[in-house]
């Protein structure tokens, strides 16, 4: 048991745990993380707090931020910005299909060159030697390009997703696991690639989730089915693993109602009316 803090190098962006140590940081206060190129300035953004897990394995907060680490990091903010503006116009100046979607500059551990790296997307593969030389004179550093693919492009960039809340990946989401469109039919979603398909036009992460729970739903009768409910014989209309109810229209009025597996599965049905009735001797 001990205490642990998130914060996030970017607003709305993924989230690192810490230890505080003997810190005690509040949402909004500024902080000092370790990094391979040493100390880097960060939002808190969940307090510290008391948590039930081991903490040992986590990394501990280096300090709060002091004026002189605020004004570093807004001049790195800065240059970033420019690196940015910088490599789109570079890129329109030779023509390639190429997008911009991130920029992350570093400094040597030891007062060694800058580096900046710049992450971009694109159809195929690029030839992009000439735009890194004229890049690197432009910005008189050393200059990296990456290319990012689409589930990458989404969590740099981040954004909402259909669901109203922030991406996954660019949040909480550390590996990407493989999600077929058979987890989709599974749970019985439209096939239409614009309701099952993420920002990154991949299928969603999330269709990974729920799938464990649409594994049994075998046990559920089947869309179409009769059934018998507590409130008479009726039609499934859609199954719900997840809270274990199904949809019934009933046949005698045409009343929809949610009703639990245990009051149409046929082994609980059987089971009470075999209590129900008298035991023979």
């Amino acid at each position: 048991m001990g205490m642990l803090c998130a914060v996030s190098f970017n607003r709305y962006g993924r989230l690192y745990y810490f230890d505080p140590g003997e810190l005690r940081p509040g949402v909004g206060d500024r902080v000092l993380v370790p990094t391979d190129e040493g100390p880097e300035v960060a939002e808190c953004v969940w307090a510290a707090q008391w948590v039930t897990e081991e903490t040992g394995g986590f990394p501990r907060l280096v300090g709060l931020a002091g004026d002189e680490d605020l004004h570093r990091d807004e001049r790195r903010r800065r240059r970033k910005a420019d690196a940015k503006v910088a490599a789109k116009r570079l890129i329109r100046a030779h023509e390639l299909p190429m997008k911009v979607v991130g920029v992350d500059q570093v400094h040597a551990a030891a007062g060694g060159d800058e580096r900046i790296t710049v992450y971009f997307t694109a159809p195929h593969r690029v030839d992009f030697r000439a735009l890194v030389r004229d890049l690197g004179a432009t910005l008189r550093c050393r200059v990296e390009l990456r290319q990012l693919s689409e589930r990458d492009s989404a969590r740099v960039q981040g954004g909402i997703g259909s669901c109203g809340r922030d991406l996954c990946c660019a949040t909480f989401l550390t590996d990407f696991e493989p999600v077929t469109v058979r987890m989709a039919k599974d749970q019985e979603l439209p096939p239409n690639p614009m309701r099952i398909s993420g920002a990154c036009g991949r299928l969603m992460c999330c269709l990974k989730y729920e799938h464990p729970l649409y594994a049994g739903a075998d046990r559920y009768p089947r869309n179409g089915e009769r059934v018998n409910t507590p409130d008479g014989e009726g039609r499934v209309v859609s199954r719900h693993p997840p809270s274990e109810t199904v949809t019934v229209r009933q046949l005698t009025d045409g009343a929809v109602k949610r009703c639990s597996l245990a009051d149409v599965c046929r082994p609980r049905i059987a089971h009470d009316s075999s209590r129900r009735s008298p035991r023979q001797e």
